[in-house]
């Protein structure tokens, strides 16, 4: 799932390719994407795109006369921006801006679901918008204070991917972030001391930079289908810990899996796997 590190990467290249760029004509081929219907889409139609941002792990592009497309890319989304028009027949194709200098930038989806999304709003409305307006304080560029963030009694895991807690971080990060603070997934929040409080705010400001810093180096437009994560711990599991050499090990869930060091994170022992927990009953 893209993430800030991923989202934001794509902001800043985006913004610097599109600034001042024209919009020729907007279309929607996944129509169930789009999420609004007031102004239409044919309202950017002439106009210039001033800035594009990110705002937890949501993608803003913002044109002139008070215009902004919101856009939520959700697990499997990309916004990328190619040379010349493709066409609608792309099948991963959601929505298609297509721009006076014959570029092309075209919201993709890949997989099954189809749960990306884009709402055209005018502009005063986003900070309004549930999207945002139920958002926490983003994770980057500066950590907000964690007390209160952590304030509430539930495990690390869980509060770090509350979006309304503290905005930007998903199962992907969460699990770097946990490892580079050696904390385990499953600690709550309200019993950390000073010291691991610091420990954490310094985990997240250092792994999100070193995700960015990567993709500053790897990364060109169009932003690849696949991104080249640097990932140390999560999708690593039954790998040796880059740290300790401790086989990684994970916790299964429905939807997402856990990844941690048993000696980094959970003083050696091995969490119980909620797979085998459910064949038991």
């Amino acid at each position: 799932m893209p993430e800030l590190p991923e989202v934001e990467i794509s902001a800043r290249l985006l913004h610097d390719a599109l600034d001042g760029a024209q919009v020729e004509s907007v279309l929607a081929p996944g129509i169930n994407a789009l999420k609004t219907i007031e102004p239409p889409l044919s309202a950017l139609h002439g106009r210039r795109i001033l800035a594009v941002r990110r705002r937890g792990k949501h993608l803003i592009v913002e044109f002139s006369d008070g215009l902004a497309l919101l856009i939520h890319l959700m697990s499997a989304g990309r916004l990328q921006l190619f040379d010349t028009h493709a066409g609608p027949r792309d099948r991963t194709s959601r929505l298609l801006v297509r721009l006076r200098d014959g570029r092309e930038l075209r919201l993709r989806e890949f997989g099954s679901k189809q749960a990306a999304w884009v709402k055209l709003l005018r502009t005063p409305q986003l900070e309004h918008d549930a999207a945002l307006a139920t958002l926490g304080p983003d994770a980057w560029p500066d950590v907000p204070p964690l007390e209160r963030v952590l304030a509430a009694p539930r495990p690390l895991h869980t509060l770090l991917r509350d979006q309304r807690t503290i905005a930007g971080i998903g199962r992907s990060w969460v699990d770097e972030i946990l490892w580079t603070a050696r904390l385990s997934p499953f600690k709550r929040g309200e019993d950390l001391d000073e010291e691991e409080r610091g420990h954490l705010e310094d985990a997240i400001e250092q792994t999100l930079a070193r995700a960015l810093a990567h993709y500053e180096q790897v990364l060109r437009l169009p932003i690849p289908d696949k991104l080249p994560m640097p990932l140390r711990v999560h999708r690593h599991e039954g790998q040796p810990c880059p740290r300790c050499g401790t086989v990684l090990r994970s916790v299964h869930f429905e939807d997402y899996v856990i990844a941690y060091c048993p000696a980094c994170q959970t003083e050696g022992r091995t969490l119980k796997d909620r797979r085998l927990s459910r064949l038991l009953r």
